[in-house]
């Protein structure tokens, strides 16, 4: 099973579906999935760009809208979560997840599904200690402060996920492990983006959020975006207590632009008796389940329950009792249903809307997926909240948290386990990426060697970068060429304490295009890997003794990245 890796989308749909066919088409294979790691940007209409928090003139469609309106389908199945250039508006009426367009699925806040026996889960959005212990309270149309923290990530969605025992194959993020530069080549990091040493040096750059996760879940590959890099990883953690030793793959893909590294294949064992299609995780609904009671549409903050005397229950790891009963409310039928369904209008580029209004819609995905488990469709309940703020909704909502009945929603008086001091915190002012005026204007210089289009690695860690036989993936002239493998470095122990290790599926490699850090020495003997080529593009110029020159950053803004408040200047 192939399944290919893409960094930050930002609507170009169309182009990493192209890329994906010239690989298939060039050798002779075929994806079966595309897991995107947020900067999806849904967007169907004019409405929607207007709840993404992009600067205004570069709100363009882009071209999610063909494939939600149905003139085009996604040829390979596509998994994705949210990023921090979302449309918003659209994301919040799946909080469970659900399809954006036939053929694309989004995970929601936080989810788990399987896909032909491979378990793959992801958490949306960006970490920020303000908006951490919140709840979803946003709810279009947005204000400057609301468009920003609807894409915050929340410790429910983190304490849901932290509930899982059985071991994860994939798991996606948005923003890097806070830590996870450690354990990979930090030097050729640093001299890619210049800008991040000093939270590297102070180890604040990174989501302390997702550095929970990795530590609980360890699951065999990590895959995030955000930073606009390629990276690569590999995390040995340290043995639990009636286990061995496991180890994550972590890897971070740049944007979809040309001359980037943005798309990467891993490839997986084919599991035997397994579905066809995307299937719901009975663990992961058993804990939506068993957590509805503790979500809130209030922005007061929230403590998870703590085995402190206080809670009737702490422990939300789902008994096989509470698994089963999953089954029966599904009827024992896992299969996802494809019941994609337009809840807009889409975009009609012979009748543009400019001044149309975001929509505020239930979608009847939710809406199903809630009524056939007893789960709250949060959007609605916002909705709800709003024209009445005085129902009954208002305790569920979080208006009447007492912390100590027995479904207790924790107490915002109880020392929180989770990071809400922002001293410490990711304070990282990214000339890169903290807005989208640069993206499509970013130069970076590629230095060849004997004019082949090979690629140098500058810093110590050149001497792992390649090995023999390894090609840049474009030449200057445009002509595409096929890396070598990546050799991971070796692991590195992390510190994890607490949960019994379960047994995982056998490894598997993965070969993250350009000879960057890749599988580790002593990894099993497998077939190669297929390696995914960065897109063409005919945007190339030649200088002298013929080396290609790709976009180079222009700093043309800076009074405007001056007048920028803090969280513009830390999100990307």
């Amino acid at each position: 099973m192939r399944i290919a890796v893409e960094g930050c989308c930002h609507g170009e749909l169309d182009k990493i579906y192209e890329t994906i066919g010239y690989l298939e088409k060039k050798e002779g294979v075929k994806v079966d999935l595309l897991l995107c790691c947020g900067d999806f940007q849904a967007v169907r209409n004019e409405g929607d760009m207007k709840c993404m928090a992009v600067p205004a003139k570069y709100r363009t469609m882009q071209t999610f809208y063909k494939y939600y309106s149905g003139e085009k389908k996604a040829p390979v199945l596509t998994i994705f979560i949210g990023g921090n250039h979302e449309a918003s508006n659209h994301l919040q009426e799946l909080p469970y997840g659900g399809w954006v367009a036939p053929n694309i699925y989004y995970l929601g806040y936080a989810g788990i599904i399987r896909y032909k026996g491979i378990r793959i889960g992801g958490a949306s959005g960006i970490f920020k200690s303000h908006d951490y212990r919140k709840g979803h309270h946003e709810f279009p149309p947005y204000d400057p402060d609301t468009l920003r923290s609807v894409y915050h990530i929340r410790n429910i969605d983190v304490y849901k996920l932290k509930q899982i025992q059985m071991p994860i194959d994939i798991f996606m993020s948005h923003d890097w492990p806070r830590g996870i530069y450690n354990y990979g080549c930090t030097q050729e990091l640093l001299r890619k983006k210049k800008f991040l040493r000093q939270e590297v040096e102070t180890n604040t750059l990174g989501s302390p959020a997702a550095a929970e996760l990795l530590e609980h879940l360890q699951p065999s590959y990590w895959f995030s975006a955000h930073l606009h890099v390629k990276f690569a990883a590999m995390m040995q953690h340290a043995p639990k207590a009636s286990g061995s030793s496991r180890t994550t793959k972590f890897l971070s893909l740049d944007k979809c632009l040309p001359h980037r590294e943005f798309l990467q294949v891993v490839e997986f064992p084919d599991r035997t008796d397994s579905a066809e299609g995307l299937e719901y995780d009975p663990e992961w609904l058993a804990i939506l389940k068993s957590t509805n009671g503790l979500q809130k549409t209030t922005p007061q903050p929230w403590n998870p329950p703590m085995n402190n005397g206080l809670h009737q229950r702490w422990n939300f790891s789902p008994s096989e009792a509470e698994m089963m009963q999953v089954l029966d409310d599904l009827n024992g039928e896992l299969a996802i249903p494809d019941n994609f369904s337009r809840t807009v209008p889409a975009y009609d580029p012979t009748n543009p809307q400019p001044r149309a209004v975001p929509s505020c819609s239930t979608n009847p995905q939710t809406t199903e997926l809630c009524a056939t488990l007893g789960l709250t469709d949060l959007y609605a309940q916002k909705a709800q909240l709003l024209l009445d703020p005085g129902g009954a909704d208002g305790a569920m909502a979080g208006e009447n948290d007492d912390g100590d009945d027995a479904h207790s929603t924790g107490s915002a008086d109880e020392p929180s386990e989770y990071p809400t001091d922002t001293s410490g915190l990711s304070n990282s002012c990214n000339p890169d990426e903290i807005t989208i005026e640069d993206e499509w204007e970013e130069e970076e210089k590629v230095e060849d060697v004997g004019g082949e289009g090979k690629q140098v690695a500058a810093g110590a860690c050149d001497s792992k970068k390649r090995e023999a036989g390894e090609e840049d993936l474009l030449s200057p002239s445009g002509t595409v060429h096929v890396s070598g493998r990546m050799v991971l470095p070796e692991p590195k122990s992390g510190d994890s304490t607490g949960r019994v290790a379960l047994s995982l599926p056998p490894p598997t490699k993965s070969a993250p295009a350009g000879g960057e850090e890749g599988a580790s020495d002593d990894a099993e003997e497998e077939t190669p890997v297929v390696r995914i080529p960065k897109r063409t593009s005919d945007e190339s110029e030649a200088t002298e003794g013929g080396t290609g020159v790709t976009p180079r950053i222009k700093r043309r803004n800076q009074v405007i990245y001056a007048a920028v408040d803090d969280d513009d200047e830390n999100e990307s």
